[in-house]
C-alpha cells in the first residue's frame, strides 16, 4: 500500500470547507488570495484512521492480507486480522499456525479492546494471549486453516470471547462484533482514502460549509 505521507488539512473560506495537503495561494472556490490572509478559522489537520499496530497495545488490528499485492483497504481486497500484546507483538493466525510478528503491521486499523483504567486485565493480557495462541485449535496438526470458518478472524474473536468469559461478561457473535466495532472504522477508512486520493489527483476537495464534515 502506498504510504500516506502527507497530512490532510481542512480550512474554511467563503462558506466552503476546503480539504488539501497545504494551504493554496488562492481559494479554489472564489479565487481570493489565501496565504497571508485572515481565514475564517485556523486550518485543522484531520486525524488519520491508520495506526502503527506495533505501537498499539491490546488491540484488534486489521491490515491488508499478504496476498493483497497493493496492500489496499479498498473494500474488495482481502484483509488480515491480529491481536497486539502490551508490547506491540502481533499474534495472528495463518495456514501455518499462529505467527508472532514484530514487524509488518505498521500501517493498519486498530480497535482498542481494553480501557486504559482496566489495569488488572492489562497485567494478564500477555499471559492470556500467549496461552490462548498455544491451544490445539490453532495448531495446524490438529485443525486446518479454513478461509470461511477457521481463519484469522476466528482466532481474534475466539480470543476476545475467552477474555470476556474470564471477566464474567457475555460473548460477542461474529455479526455483532463486525457491525459494532469493525464496520464503523472501515467506513471511516474508505472515506479518508477516497478523500486522500482525490486530493492527490486534484490538489484539493471543496464542499459547502453546511455539509457534514469529514
Amino acid at each position: 500500500m502506498e504510504e500516506m505521507e502527507s497530512s490532510v488539512i481542512r480550512l474554511s473560506h467563503c462558506q466552503k470547507n476546503i480539504f488539501c495537503f497545504s494551504v493554496p495561494e488562492r481559494c479554489p472556490s472564489c479565487g481570493d488570495e489565501l496565504r497571508g490572509s485572515r481565514l475564517q478559522e485556523a486550518p485543522v489537520s484531520l486525524p488519520s484512521p491508520f495506526t502503527n499496530g506495533h505501537k498499539s497495545s491490546c488491540c484488534l488490528l486489521i491490515a491488508p492480507a499478504h496476498d493483497n499485492l497493493h496492500r489496499d483497504f479498498d473494500g474488495t481486497s482481502d484483509l488480515h486480522t491480529g491481536i497486539s500484546s502490551t508490547q506491540g507483538l502481533v499474534y495472528n493466525y495463518t495456514q501455518s499456525g499462529v505467527r508472532r510478528d514484530q514487524s509488518g503491521w505498521e500501517h493498519c486499523v486498530s480497535v482498542p479492546l481494553v480501557r486504559p483504567d482496566m489495569f488488572h486485565l492489562m497485567d494478564q493480557w500477555d499471559q492470556y494471549l500467549g496461552r490462548f495462541s498455544e491451544g490445539p485449535m490453532w495448531d495446524p496438526v490438529w485443525h486446518r486453516f479454513n478461509e470461511d470458518n477457521h481463519n484469522c478472524f476466528s482466532f481474534c474473536l475466539n480470543f476476545i470471547n475467552s477474555v470476556l468469559a474470564v471477566e464474567g461478561r457475555s460473548s460477542l457473535s461474529r455479526d455483532a462484533f463486525t457491525h459494532n466495532f469493525i464496520l464503523p472504522r472501515m467506513r471511516r477508512v474508505s472515506k479518508f482514502t477516497t478523500l486522500y486520493q482525490h486530493i492527490q489527483r486534484q490538489q484539493y476537495y471543496v464542499v459547502d460549509g453546511q455539509e457534514d464534515r469529514q
